[in-house]
């Protein structure tokens, strides 16, 4: 049986590309779909500035003309010359349970970005951190959330035996919403609104959001760079309009939460009602009935997920998390949630992650970004 690994160059392998991840995954119940119309912007250069800064290749494996894996290979320009690297990334990889599909899209990848002059790649990993990152590799039994990976069990061991090494983990924590505030988090949140020097900034209509999105995307632009957050590339405010516009809609601005001081942002932080199983019912086809199924899945899902937040560097240390934390759990407590996903935490940022231990969380997911010398 013949094997050919070939760069999508059609509008139908596009298609094939984008359809694949639902054929090689059916049948697995914690699977949850991208949404298709999304993935039809995000792979389109036209409308994805991500492809002006970053050089792609996207690619198809075949076996006896049937379609049996895709990768893509990412070299985020942007993201190398701010960090003085050479480095390559994979990405959005499927592929049936076959050690040589796998290994020949992997390998392919390598050899493109060795050809630009790559010395090292990691993986897997999108064109920023807003996008999936990092195998799954503990937690199989739990649903997937959204943005993030759901890859089959041996695939994380089959990247091992390529050569790949750790380069960094996430841990991911459920939180249970306390039916009572800690008091730890009412004393800070008392003693910072006496002091005024900060001001929360809440919201009740989504109007409300519109005129933040751009100041808020900015101070996570600062934060993660000055951070050093793993992965990070600055977005260009096409880009911010481009993030705030896929996740405008599934926002509540009850949780929506933010930190001023003298009028501008100070930080940040934003949740989401898991909407999963209703992504799942419309296999991530929101149109023309099936966005009906995700708004139904979010009104009655007992799960919140932290999505995004960031605190100004000079802010830190100012109980501004706890702030803002205790005000997400009141409003999670009074809306009935009943636990939060803490999304991705880095292993290494021990100060988020004993925050959410604090919190009572529990670590119930990891995921894992491969690396290799080119």
């Amino acid at each position: 049986m013949s094997l050919e690994i070939r760069e999508v160059a059609s509008k139908k392998d596009l298609k094939t590309f984008l359809l694949l991840p639902e054929k090689l995954n059916a049948g697995r119940p914690n699977w949850v779909p991208p949404i298709l119309s999304d993935d039809k912007k995000y792979f389109n250069p036209k409308k994805n500035k991500a492809f002006e800064y970053c050089d792609t290749t996207l690619l198809l494996a075949f076996r006896d003309g049937q379609a049996v894996g895709r990768i893509t290979g990412i070299i985020n320009r942007r993201f190398n010359e701010h960090r003085a690297v050479k480095l390559a990334r994979f990405g959005f990889v499927e592929s049936v349970e076959d050690r040589e599909v796998y290994s020949a899209l992997i390998r392919r990848v390598e050899g493109w970005a060795k050809a630009k002059g790559m010395d090292r790649i990691i993986g897997p990993y999108g064109f920023s951190d807003q996008d999936p990152e990092g195998f799954l590799i503990e937690g199989f039994e739990n649903r997937a959330t959204i943005a993030t990976y759901y890859n089959p069990e041996w695939m994380p061991a089959a990247t091992e035996a390529l050569g790949y090494g750790i380069d960094m983990n996430y841990f991911v924590y459920k939180v249970d919403v306390p039916k009572e505030m800690p008091e730890l988090y009412k004393k800070i949140y008392e003693r910072i609104m006496r002091r005024g020097s900060f001001q929360l900034l809440e919201f009740r209509r989504k109007k409300e959001i519109k005129p933040w999105i751009i100041p808020i995307l900015s101070l996570m632009n600062e934060c993660y760079m000055t951070s050093n957050i793993y992965g990070y590339a600055p977005l260009g405010e096409k880009e911010m309009k481009d993030l705030a516009a896929k996740y405008l809609p599934v926002l509540d601005p009850r949780f929506v939460k933010g930190v001023l001081k003298d009028g501008e942002p100070a930080a940040f932080i934003i949740a989401i009602p898991d909407m999963t199983e209703g992504i799942q019912k419309c296999r991530g086809r929101l149109f023309p009935f099936g966005f009906l199924h995700v708004l139904r899945s979010a009104k009655k899902t007992k799960q919140l997920d932290l999505l995004l937040g960031a605190i100004k560097e000079k802010y830190r240390g100012f109980g501004l998390d706890a702030l803002m934390g205790f005000r997400i759990l009141e409003a999670a407590w009074e809306a009935g949630y009943e636990y939060m996903d803490t999304h991705h935490e880095m292993e290494v940022n021990v100060r988020v992650r004993a925050e959410m231990e604090r919190m009572g969380g529990k670590i119930y997911k990891k995921f894992r970004v491969y690396t290799k010398s080119l």
